[in-house]
């Protein structure tokens, strides 16, 4: 006798919110349309007006499931909010790679780092009245050494409440080496996860989303193996878009995101969900 299992519930975060409008509109779309459940804002980026905001609240106010993040952001082309950051390039932070590295030498300063993050977030709060539902990290600056540490803090300090992203798989290691990316994001978040679990902060019990957006997939291929295996509770990160010119001038990623937009936004993403026994009630 067959028995039914309950769905899994996952949160489908799309990344980036307050890049550019033309990311906005995609995102509040598809919140709209019931096909995301969360969303993470960039409080430094582009396009984070009165404007954006409120067309996002009222987004998410017709659909309950969706979580509100911030997407904390410490990598170029953005700028710190705050005045005595450093290191920078040019009055940016850091490269990725550059960031990455000095990172892993602890060249950083922890607590120009945390002060930083301290002040996304109290951006946040000013923006939408309350603390963040959770945060994470753009171009997962969260699971760096030296950062972890100053983001963790910054957490329990200004937004106790919040969960954090994890960027680990729950995949046996024989599944996890077709991808050096997702293999060093499994990696680091391993320590992640345990500083987080000793703090007491939530975090998702998996993770999937990785892949190569600047040579492109499809992105339908690309959904289903997220969603394999992924357990109840964990997370796929995705990034629609329209493309407009302050993507161009900000962004590698940009057709992409429009491919992701198509099939997030057509009628074969909820047979997906729905042959995989998965739903986007909150989790």
């Amino acid at each position: 006798m067959s028995v039914d299992l309950p769905p899994r519930r996952i949160w489908l975060c799309a990344d980036d919110y307050g890049m550019s409008p033309g990311v906005n509109r995609a995102i509040r779309e598809l919140i709209s349309m019931k096909r995301l459940n969360a969303t993470s804002v960039m409080v430094v980026g582009a396009a984070v007006d009165r404007t954006e905001i409120d067309g996002l609240m009222q987004a998410v106010a017709a659909n309950p499931n969706c979580a509100i993040g911030l997407h904390a952001t410490l990598t170029a082309p953005f700028h710190p909010l705050t005045m005595h950051f450093k290191p920078l390039n040019g009055g940016q932070f850091l490269p990725l790679g550059r960031l990455l590295r000095a990172s892993l030498l602890r060249r950083l300063d922890p607590e120009i780092i945390q002060a930083e993050l301290l002040a996304q977030i109290a951006a946040f709060r000013q923006m939408f009245g309350r603390a963040p539902d959770y945060i994470d990290g753009h171009q997962h600056v969260q699971l760096f050494p030296q950062i972890r540490d100053a983001f963790l803090a910054a957490l329990k300090d200004a937004a106790p409440g919040a969960w954090v992203r994890q960027c680990g798989r729950s995949l046996p290691l024989a599944q996890r080496l077709d991808s050096p990316k997702a293999l060093l994001l499994d990696t680091l978040s391993d320590t992640f996860r345990k500083k987080s679990a000793r703090l007491g902060i939530a975090f998702n019990p998996g993770f999937a989303g990785a892949y190569d957006m600047v040579r492109g997939r499809d992105f339908a291929d690309a959904m289903q193996g997220f969603l394999n295996g992924l357990p109840d509770g964990g997370l796929v990160m995705c990034h629609p878009g329209f493309v407009d010119e302050t993507l161009l001038s900000l962004d590698n990623v940009t057709h992409q995101r429009e491919r992701e937009f198509a099939f997030l936004a057509g009628d074969d993403f909820p047979r997906m969900l729905a042959a995989n026994n998965v739903t986007l009630d909150r989790a």
